[in-house]
């Protein structure tokens, strides 16, 4: 590839539109509710549009492609149901059973780390930092209320050990993608990635530990209607027995229904599905911010941006640190311009063998550093789908939970750390 800088550049400048609209619009405000992220996407998409070649239907049809894509629709159903499940689950108080029963087992000190721990285990379980988002997110801005701890804290708490298992699982599609396009096993790269992730883990978990010392319990805790806890409990045990998040969010939202009209919660059935309604109604702005953001990703990507970046950082490669480096840079520019962490490794993993049997990189280490790299990028990007629906689910911004974020940025370092000190060395020699 030999991509014009000026082409390169322009194919990415509705990317930078949006930054400017959005991000430095909204720090230059002071107030980050002042510039909708919906309207900055939609001003970011029109634009994108409008520099593309071509006639303007079929301009429209690839943005569509892109907004429609199978991946985008597996999420607005991911949106729907969770939206369904966490919104009738909180009018029949199922949120509130389950915030008392946290607060009745775990002290106050521990409960920034306990939800850590939780989201971690969770994640290392089902494979998904979505599905563990969904599961906890209530539960951590329930307990935020009840405590007087920050939302924004205690939701990133989650967020960040959402990514602990979508980095490491081995039921992970990242974990599966990067060992297969790098050609190696996925113990072997559980193995390279545990030596990198692990310690920073810890870290944050200590972090977490010292900084909710300062959180109390509620002086007087209700008492816990254990039969309202039922949903979250069986939601956390299919999803941790491996179903589909889809399947685990259906069988939640049947349960939230039937404990409902059995206690009380409801009035009638009718009640229930109104609280359904409404909560799919509330994840409209989520649903619509994931449609306009895969439509500019997907012209971004015709137009040649995601090319261009390849092109340019394979270009000064000489050694294996460089070419490490060039690996991370490649996945964590590409997972920015995607806002998919899954979709990333796919687009640069092929890339990332051919470099790594140039310069002799051991391909564990190699599929580490794509999932880790791509994991730490989406876990800060405030319009990826995690921090979306967090964000939703918690009814606060997503900038509002990236100063929180210890865990993406931790393992960021380490794994930066990891190529600088030729670490682990056995699979750095």
């Amino acid at each position: 590839m030999n991509i014009d800088a000026r082409k390169g550049l322009l194919a990415l400048s509705p990317l930078f539109v949006f930054v400017a609209l959005y991000l430095i619009t909204s720090l230059v405000a002071g107030d980050f509710y002042r510039v909708p992220i919906t309207v900055a996407f939609l001003a970011a998409s029109a634009y994108a549009i409008a520099i593309s070649r071509g006639p303007l239907r079929s301009r429209v049809d690839m943005f569509s492609r892109g907004a429609s894509g199978s991946q985008m629709m597996l999420m607005i159903w991911i949106f729907v149901l969770a939206g369904a499940f966490a919104h009738s689950a909180k009018v029949m108080g199922s949120i509130d059973a389950t915030v008392n029963a946290t607060l009745t087992v775990m002290p106050g000190q521990m409960i920034m780390a306990g939800l850590f721990l939780a989201a971690c285990f969770v994640s290392l379980s089902v494979g998904t930092s979505v599905g563990t988002i969904v599961a906890l997110t209530p539960i951590a801005a329930g307990v935020a209320s009840q405590t007087g701890a920050s939302v924004p804290v205690l939701v990133a708490v989650v967020v960040g050990g959402s990514f602990f298992g979508d980095n490491l699982s081995f039921i992970s599609d990242t974990t599966i993608i990067a060992t297969q396009t790098q050609g190696c096993r996925l113990s072997d790269k559980f193995k390279v990635n545990s030596f990198i992730v692990v310690p920073a883990a810890l870290v944050v978990l200590a972090v977490y530990f010292v900084q909710g010392q300062g959180i109390s319990s509620p002086q007087s805790i209700p008492h816990v209607e254990w039969i309202k806890v039922t949903p979250y409990l069986v939601v956390l045990l299919t999803a941790i027995a491996g179903l589909n998040v889809l399947v685990v969010l259906s069988i939640g939202i049947a349960l939230t229904g039937l404990t409902g009209l059995f206690t009380g919660g409801f009035a009638d059935i009718f009640s229930w599905m109104q609280s359904l309604g409404d909560g799919i109604v509330g994840m409209g702005e989520l649903i619509v911010i994931t449609m306009l953001a895969g439509g500019l990703l997907e012209i971004i990507k015709h137009n040649g941006g995601i090319d261009y970046i390849i092109e340019r950082l394979t270009r000064r490669i000489t050694d294996k640190r460089g070419a490490e480096l060039s690996i991370a840079a490649l996945v964590s520019i590409v997972n920015l311009c995607t806002a998919n962490n899954t979709v990333s490794i796919i687009t640069v993993g092929s890339i990332a063998r051919q470099i790594g049997k140039k310069y002799g990189i051991d391909p564990r280490k190699c599929a580490s550093l794509l999932d880790t790299f791509s994991c730490a990028v989406q876990g800060l990007i405030p319009y990826g789908a995690q921090m979306l629906m967090a964000a939703g689910l918690a009814s606060i911004s997503p900038v509002q939970i990236m100063p929180w974020l210890y865990y993406p940025l931790a393992i960021g370092i380490a794994a930066l750390i990891a190529i600088v000190l030729r670490y682990p060395r056995r699979y750095s020699s």
